[in-house]
């Protein structure tokens, strides 16, 4: 679910997957998985849009080898001979006339995820990078409006309440990983005090807090 706080256990739990690697192709109508950061030290570039709705994500390097840089030579196609890499996967789907849905996910701190939602992959592709020397996979990611993959599809409208990254590192840091009403450190959300639909705004951290499950809950019956 959007804006859902996850621990790396819970969010593998809900994939029924492993997540060690940060791209995770799947064919559809399952969503693949990527794993994104813009904290500070992230192994890669990753750009999300100031309103959150558009992702720019970097493809991944080959692993480090004896003598190999990972960010000094191009990153790969191939896994191996004949057999596409990840990125390989990625940017054949992206080429595909309907666009694949892709969960992703965004490291708030060590072991502590969000749910940033589906996005559809409307793009790809494999530049130059002038500060490393080499060429990337570069993928262009629209998020949705919908929750489900078998749910109509539809791009985000002006109104759209996505919650820009950095007013989640704050809010997540300001209510310490915490349900600001009881407590809670579990099933945990980003929640708008001020509802979206009555005019709040999500680029405002003052309006934005941590909520458990039961209290969002709550909100939401007595906003009905």
């Amino acid at each position: 679910m959007r804006d859902e706080i996850l621990t790396y256990i819970e969010m593998c739990g809900r994939e029924s997957l492993s997540l060690q690697k940060g791209m995770n192709f799947f064919p559809p109508p399952r969503p693949s998985v990527v794993l994104m950061s813009q904290r500070a030290g992230s192994p890669y570039d990753d750009e999300l849009s100031e309103d959150g709705t558009l992702l720019l994500y970097e493809g991944h390097d080959v692993r480090r080898t004896a003598g190999v840089d990972p960010k000094r030579v191009d990153q790969p196609w191939e896994s191996s001979p004949g057999h596409p890499s990840e990125n390989g996967k990625f940017a054949a789907a992206a080429n595909d006339l309907d666009p694949p849905l892709v969960r992703v996910y965004e490291k708030l701190k060590p072991g502590i995820w969000t749910d940033r939602g589906l996005f559809k992959l409307v793009g790809s592709d494999f530049v130059h990078k002038p500060t490393e020397g080499r060429k990337v996979f570069k993928f262009r990611l629209l998020v949705t409006e919908t929750e489900s993959a078998t749910s109509p599809f539809s791009f985000p409208s002006e109104h759209m309440r996505v919650i820009p990254s950095w007013v989640k590192q704050e809010v997540f840091k300001r209510d310490e990983g915490r349900c600001v009403l009881c407590g809670s450190t579990d099933q945990l959300h980003f929640d708008h005090e001020l509802p979206f639909s009555r005019g709040g705004v999500s680029v405002l951290p003052e309006n934005i807090r941590i909520l458990c499950a039961r209290h969002n809950l709550q909100k939401g019956a007595r906003i009905e």
